[in-house]
């Protein structure tokens, strides 16, 4: 409960208000990219055994993959932009 009131109290404060904004920035930042690489990982791991099982699909197989690699791009990038701006405020 000590933990608690403190951290409530260092929120309040405006002395560590830009320390907190940095550290949930970087936190942030850091758990998109990780989101973003594992869905990367685990949709090329799967096109590549698409691809080893039905070669002659490898065209819309590889089509496909680059389609929803942007697609899992897009939000890990927005969240970077988004902490970036919050990081730059302070």
């Amino acid at each position: 409960m000590d933990l608690f009131l403190m951290l409530q109290t260092a929120a309040v404060d405006t002395n560590y208000a830009a320390a907190w904004a940095q550290l949930g920035a970087g936190i942030g930042a850091g758990l998109a990219v990780i989101g973003v690489g594992i869905g990367i990982g685990r949709l090329g791991g799967q096109a590549m055994e698409g691809m080893a099982r039905q070669p002659e699909m490898a065209g819309k197989i590889q089509t496909g993959s680059l389609i929803l690699a942007a697609l899992i791009d897009a939000p890990g990038l927005f969240a970077i932009v988004v902490a970036f701006m919050i990081a730059g405020k302070y």
